[in-house]
């Protein structure tokens, strides 16, 4: 074999993609490490705790908006597909949000559908198609948890001096959910369509 071969079987095998490569986990789910955020270990371990479960419930919020958007029927479908797709990405720019704060607090976010399963405080849903307003008393009282705990959450990090926490639960989640809460609402007033009463 020349010299000219084994270079060309060297470069060849360096445009293999290794696969099937296992290691130890970097860091552990849970455990937590020290960041220079001038913040105390406690406080970034409540807040990593506390946001998991927020970000568990409002992983699975975003989730149902996406299931109602495809299931959704009647009268109202092309709002309400409209509606519900719109809160579902607004969902999940909080899913990001609330994922990187965990990072940057020195935690590890939940992330895999069965963990998110197992954590969240939703009620599951059926699998199948349910009316509309059904639809809607759902999301509204999956949002009604998010905020009941988010309020909390943003209590205990002011408290503890998190600023950074507790400004992303009050302007970005409480804030998002309560607006969305309204636009769901609005949909189940019972008012006439076409005449006052």
């Amino acid at each position: 074999m020349t010299k000219s071969t084994t270079d060309a079987d060297t470069i060849l095998n360096r445009a293999k993609p290794l696969l099937h490569q296992q290691a130890h986990e970097i860091q552990p789910y849970g455990h937590l490490v020290r960041m220079p955020i001038a913040l105390s270990e406690e406080a970034c371990r409540e807040a990593v705790e506390n946001l998991n479960q927020l970000l568990a419930d409002t992983i699975t919020l975003r989730d149902l908006y996406k299931k109602h958007h495809w299931q959704v029927a009647g009268p109202t479908f092309y709002q309400l597909h409209l509606l519900f797709d719109k809160h579902y990405e607004q969902q999940n720019e909080l899913v990001d949000a609330i994922a990187e704060r965990i990072q940057l607090l020195g935690g590890v976010s939940l992330a895999m559908a069965h963990d998110v399963a197992e954590t969240t405080l939703i009620p599951r849903t059926p699998r199948g198609r349910e009316e509309a307003p059904v639809q809607i008393s759902r999301l509204l009282h999956a949002h009604e948890i998010v905020l009941k705990e988010a309020r909390t959450m943003a209590r205990l990090a002011a408290e503890h001096g998190d600023d950074g926490t507790n400004d992303l639960i009050v302007s970005q989640v409480i804030r998002g959910n309560e607006l969305q809460v309204w636009f769901v609402a609005e949909h189940v007033v019972d008012v006439p369509l076409a005449h006052a009463g």
